[in-house]
């Protein structure tokens, strides 16, 4: 069904998924920040790291309505709250609305574009869904790890990483303070999630 831009559904889908993924990027920052103020450094870097890939995504979805440039595009929508006291109770609600946006809204923001002809937009609606999973996923399993008080321990042998300085620690519990640097234990994140780890290491 061939629809016009400027007339389309898309449109406004592309409009909300730029407000969307906007509001995500600060809600996020709002979080690192709260994680600092409780000495949990490593957290505060996921959600940045999160931030700015939900900036990517904004600044996707606001390239694709270009062709509207100098127009205003009213929408409505709803947008959630996430002002809760616990990093974990954070992490949760990251973790939920990311699912959302996986599970339901972008995929029927993309179903929509392709039904009118947008198959670009279709396109980034779908790849973009995939990249929410994989947060959802990651908010979820730092949760867990929280809830059971097994981000700085765990059962068994493990590896942390100090990303004040690079210190990667085996056993069963991180260091209160770095060796290394002499950085505090919230510098510490486990090895699993340590970017440019390298494969088997």
């Amino acid at each position: 069904m061939a629809v016009n831009f400027s007339e389309s559904k898309t449109k406004e889908n592309l409009m909300r998924a730029f407000a969307g993924e906007s509001q995500a990027r600060n809600r996020y920052t709002i979080a690192a920040d709260k994680a600092r103020e409780m000495k949990m450094y490593t957290i505060a870097d996921i959600f940045l790291y999160t931030a700015d890939q939900e900036r990517a995504h904004a600044e996707r979805y606001y390239e694709l309505l270009k062709d509207l440039s100098g127009e205003t595009i009213f929408i409505d929508g709803g947008y959630p709250v996430d002002k809760q006291t616990t990093l974990a109770e954070l992490l949760r609600a990251a973790e939920h609305n990311e699912k959302e946006e996986y599970e339901d809204v972008y995929q029927a923001f993309g179903d929509v574009a392709k039904e009118e002809g947008f198959l670009e937009a279709a396109s980034a609606f779908y790849q973009i869904a995939e990249i929410e999973h994989t947060h959802q996923v990651r908010f979820g399993e730092i949760a867990g790890m929280l809830e059971t008080n097994q981000y700085f321990a765990c059962e068994n042998e493990s590896k942390w990483i100090c990303t004040n300085c690079g210190y990667i620690h085996e056993g069963k519990q991180a260091p209160a303070v770095c060796p290394v640097c002499r950085h505090a234990q919230g510098y510490f994140l486990p090895y699993a999630y340590a970017a440019y780890k390298g494969e088997g290491r």
